[in-house]
């Protein structure tokens, strides 16, 4: 049975001729998918009782539904969102073949910024993310990918939606949750796609970011068919301290790197973001800070930095705020655009580094 969650308008309108009805079904089934939020044919009154009938005998709209929702200050609970606030908000999502996977709201200001998860674990194994310790699984669906942002909205319209403020809304979404996204190509890309178009969730393509550890053909490749923006998990300004704690930078060393973001397509007005999570004694020294200060010279970038979220088991320490500030002054004096990254939702494991779903970690 086909799933149309994810699917593009063409591969509806072809289920709907199958069924020997007119193409404009196509464009009443998308919006009720997308713009109306409906998870069974039933819902879709504008249509034929026989239609439906018909359509549900060939496909399904599959939905996520979290297992369990962890809100900072909150403890656990799927009542809805109610008024939370500036609160952190995980869930976790149990897929029909029975793995799981965690998505994380994170507000900022009046915005919220959903990051959504890719793979289920992560085949990169870096050494300071808890993702990696669980290993690969499996990559997720377009369908999977989309369903994390359609099940989010829900959980956070609530109850009362007609009294939802603009700012209760998710205003971003980032592929910076579990798993690489560029080792998911066709499906992240998919996904992408619908999240973004007029027919799909209608998000502005400057209201996605897609977080990579550095595949630069793929990253070029992005960034020529999908103007999102770019996130780097850099982590280290020099290919002997990246290997120890990436080992994908053994494959696809600094330089060339450094080499596709040179290249890369960059709308105008629009920066990419190096990601750097400071390690106690590893990559946060001023020697480091002014290595990453040389390497980056004439690139549009700006760096955030990340100091180490832990989590139990965890070999890397954070460094101490007078350390973290000094290396940010050393950036800042080489006329580096560097910010320290305000983490949010430690308390229940939702930060940066710390999503992991606990089924096949080692």
């Amino acid at each position: 049975m086909r799933d149309l969650l994810g699917l593009y308008p063409e591969e509806i309108f072809e289920i709907v001729k199958t069924l020997g009805d007119k193409p404009f079904r196509a464009k009443q089934i998308l919006k009720w998918m997308y713009q109306k939020g409906a998870s069974d044919f039933s819902e879709m009154t504008d249509l034929s009782v026989d239609f439906r009938s018909r359509l549900s005998s060939k496909a399904r709209i599959s939905r996520l539904t979290p297992e369990r929702v962890t809100r900072t200050g909150k403890g656990d609970g799927l009542a809805g969102a109610e008024k939370y606030g500036g609160e952190t908000i995980k869930f976790l999502f149990r897929l029909d073949d029975g793995e799981a996977i965690e998505s994380v709201i994170i507000p900022d200001g009046r915005k919220r910024t959903l990051c959504v998860s890719s793979q289920v674990g992560c085949p990169l194994g870096c050494a300071f993310c808890l993702t990696g310790r669980m290993g690969f699984v499996r990559n997720l669906t377009c369908a999977e990918i989309v369903g994390q942002v359609i099940a989010a909205g829900k959980y956070l319209s609530g109850p009362g939606d007609e009294e939802r403020g603009e700012e209760e809304n998710i205003s971003n979404i980032v592929f910076m949750g579990m798993g690489e996204p560029l080792l998911n190509y066709d499906e992240v890309a998919r996904a992408v796609d619908v999240i973004s178009a007029n027919w799909g969730l209608e998000f502005s393509w400057r209201r996605i970011t897609l977080s990579t550890a550095g595949i630069p053909e793929a990253i070029l490749r992005f960034g020529t068919e999908r103007s999102v923006n770019l996130a780097v998990s850099l982590n280290a300004p020099d290919d002997e301290t990246r290997d120890s704690i990436m080992p994908i930078n053994r494959r696809y060393p600094l330089k060339e790197l450094l080499a596709a973001l040179k290249s890369y397509p960059l709308k105008k007005g629009r920066r990419i973001t190096l990601e750097y999570v400071l390690l106690k004694g590893i990559n946060d020294t001023e020697d480091h800070a002014v290595k990453l200060a040389r390497i980056i010279s004439g690139l549009k970038v700006k760096v955030n930095l990340i100091p180490f979220n832990t989590y139990p088991g965890a070999v890397f320490e954070r460094p101490d705020d007078e350390r973290i500030s000094r290396f940010q002054s050393i950036l800042i004096g080489s006329k580096v655009n560097a910010i320290i990254r305000k983490s949010r939702g430690g308390e229940i494991s939702a930060a940066c580094g710390q999503l992991a779903t606990g089924k096949t970690a080692k």
